[in-house]
């Protein structure tokens, strides 16, 4: 576990304590912050801020 941020927790109702945990999604892969936090309290997992996914295009629709 590396750093400690107050948060509000959803599960607790109240600000708590969470944690960012190793990550193993590969969120870090290209120096950015994994967005994952979890409550030391109760273990609820937040996810800030945003991370890029790449997906399928869905369609192209021409003009």
């Amino acid at each position: 576990m590396s750093d400690l941020q107050t948060l509000p927790c959803p599960t607790c109702g109240e600000d708590t304590d969470f944690e960012q945990p190793t990550c193993t999604d590969g969120h870090t892969a290209d120096g950015s912050a994994c967005p994952e936090w979890a409550c030391t309290d109760c273990g609820t997992a937040l996810v800030i801020g945003w991370s890029a996914t790449p997906r399928a295009e869905l369609g192209h629709r021409a003009a």
